[in-house]
C-alpha cells in the first residue's frame, strides 16, 4: 500500500516538475515565437522521456543528499516516512506555485521537504546548515551570473549584429561563430554531464561540434542571407531563431536525463526499504520508476506547463529571437561552469535570471518589475514553505 501511495505520489510531483521547471526550457522560444504553445508542449514531452529513460541516471543519493546528518536520521522507518513527507510537501508548494504561474525550484522544494522532515525527526542538529547556506547562496548566485551573461551576450549580438550599417553582411560574419559556439557548449555539457565522459573527451567532442558547426553554418546562413537579401532583420532573427529551438530543445532534453532519477529519488527509497530492507548511502532507481518519472514530467507540460511558460516567455520582459538566444546561452553556460566549481545550481532560478538580464539590457523600464517581486517572494518561500508541510505530515506518519 505505502509503494502504491509512494508511486501515485512520484508520479503527481513529476507532473509538478514538468508543469513548472521544464516549461522554462522552452518558455523563451515560445515567448521569442520560434515555436507555438502546442508545438513546445509536444517537444519537450517526447525529449523529457526520453531523456529520462534512455540516459537517466540509474543512481541516486538517498533521500538525505548531503542535507541530514546520516547519524542521527539513520533509521530506514523514519528515512522512509521521511521521503512521503518530502514528496507531498514538495509536490503541494510546485502545485501551487505552477497554477500561480511562478517559476520555482524543484531541487529546492524537495530540499525543503527533507529538512522538515529532519528538524522534526532529529532536531536542529540533524541539518547540515553549511549545505543549507550553500542551497541559499544559489539563490542569489544563479540569477545574478545568468543575467550578467545573457546582458553580455545580447550586447555583444546587438554590437557586432544589430547596429552594424549592413546586418546581413554581419549576419555573414558573426552569426556562425555564434552558432559554433553553442554547439561547443552544448555537446560539452551534453557529454560530461550526460554521457559522463572525461574533461579531454568532453573537449575533443566539443571541438569537433564547433567546427562542423562553424563551416555548415557558414554555408547555410550565407545561403539565407542571399534568399531575403531585401529583409536584413529576418536573416538575423531567422537565424537566431533556429539556433534557439536547438538550445531550448537540449535543455529540455538534458533536464530529463539528469534531473529525473532525482525527482523519483524519495520513491526511489521507499521502494528499497520496503523490498530489500535497507537503505544505504546511493539506491539504484530501475528503469520502471524513470518511465514513470518521464511519463509524468511529460504529462505535467501538457497539462500544467501553459502558466509558466507565459510567465518566463512573455511577462518578465518583451522577447524576440536573438534576445531568446542570449538567454538559452547564458542558461547553458551558467550551469556548465556552476557545475565545474560545484556550486548548487538552479536552473529555474538562471533562466528567470537570464530573461531579467536581456531586459536590463534595454534598461529598467524593459522588466516588469511587479512580475519579478511575484518570482523572488516565491522563491524565497519555497524552502521554508515546503520543509513545514513536510513536517507536519511526518508528526502524522510517526
Amino acid at each position: 500500500m505505502i509503494l502504491i501511495l509512494s508511486a501515485a505520489l512520484g508520479l503527481a510531483l513529476a507532473m509538478a516538475i514538468g508543469g513548472n521547471d521544464v516549461a522554462n526550457s522552452m518558455a523563451t522560444a515560445v515567448g521569442a515565437k520560434a515555436i507555438t504553445v502546442k508545438q513546445a508542449v509536444m517537444i519537450a514531452a517526447v525529449l523529457e522521456f526520453s531523456g529520462a529513460f534512455f540516459f537517466g541516471a540509474h543512481v541516486t543519493s538517498t533521500i538525505t543528499k548531503g542535507i541530514l546528518n546520516p547519524s542521527i536520521i539513520s533509521s530506514d522507518k523514519t528515512l522512509m516516512y521521511g521521503a512521503l513527507s518530502a514528496l507531498i510537501g514538495a509536490f503541494i508548494w510546485l502545485a501551487i506555485a505552477t497554477l500561480k504561474g511562478w517559476p520555482v525550484s524543484t531541487t529546492h522544494s524537495i530540499v525543503g521537504g527533507m529538512v522538515g522532515f529532519g528538524i522534526v525527526a532529529g532536531g536542529l542538529g540533524a541539518v547540515n546548515w553549511a549545505k543549507m547556506l550553500m542551497i541559499v547562496s544559489s539563490w542569489f548566485i544563479s540569477p545574478f551570473v545568468g543575467g550578467l551573461l545573457a546582458f553580455v551576450v545580447f550586447k555583444l549580438i546587438a554590437f557586432s549584429i544589430l547596429r552594424r550599417k549592413s546586418p546581413i553582411t554581419a549576419t555573414k560574419h558573426y552569426a556562425p561563430l555564434y552558432i559554433a559556439g553553442t554547439l561547443f557548449i552544448i555537446s560539452f555539457l551534453f557529454s560530461i554531464k550526460t554521457l559522463k565522459l572525461g574533461t579531454y573527451s568532453s573537449l575533443l567532442v566539443g571541438g569537433v561540434f564547433f567546427t562542423l558547426g562553424f563551416l555548415v553554418s557558414f554555408l547555410l546562413v550565407a545561403k539565407y542571407a542571399r534568399k531575403n537579401q531585401h529583409e536584413p532583420y529576418e536573416i538575423v532573427e531567422g537565424t537566431f531563431r533556429k539556433m534557439q529551438v536547438l538550445t531550448s530543445c537540449y535543455v529540455s532534453f538534458a533536464h530529463g536525463a539528469n534531473d529525473v532519477a532525482n525527482a523519483v529519488g524519495p520513491l526511489a527509497v521507499v521502494y528499497i526499504a520496503l523490498t530489500a530492507g535497507g537503505i544505504g548511502s546511493h539506491v539504484e532507481v530501475p528503469s520502471w520508476m524513470l518511465a514513470i518519472g518521464g511519463f509524468g514530467i511529460a504529462l505535467g507540460v501538457g497539462i500544467w506547463g501553459k502558466k509558466v511558460m507565459d510567465t518566463v516567455g512573455t511577462r518578465i520582459t518583451t522577447l524576440n529571437n536573438t534576445r531568446g538566444f542570449s538567454i538559452d546561452f547564458a542558461a547553458a553556460t551558467t550551469v556548465l561552469l556552476s557545475s565545474f566549481f560545484g556550486m548548487p545550481v538552479s536552473t529555474t532560478h538562471t533562466v528567470v535570471g537570464a530573461v531579467t538580464g536581456v531586459g536590463l539590457a534595454h534598461g529598467l523600464e524593459g522588466v516588469n518589475r511587479g512580475v519579478l517581486k511575484n518570482i523572488l517572494w516565491a522563491w524565497f518561500v519555497t524552502v521554508p514553505v515546503s520543509g513545514i508541510i513536510s513536517g507536519l505530515l511526518f508528526m502524522l506518519f510517526i
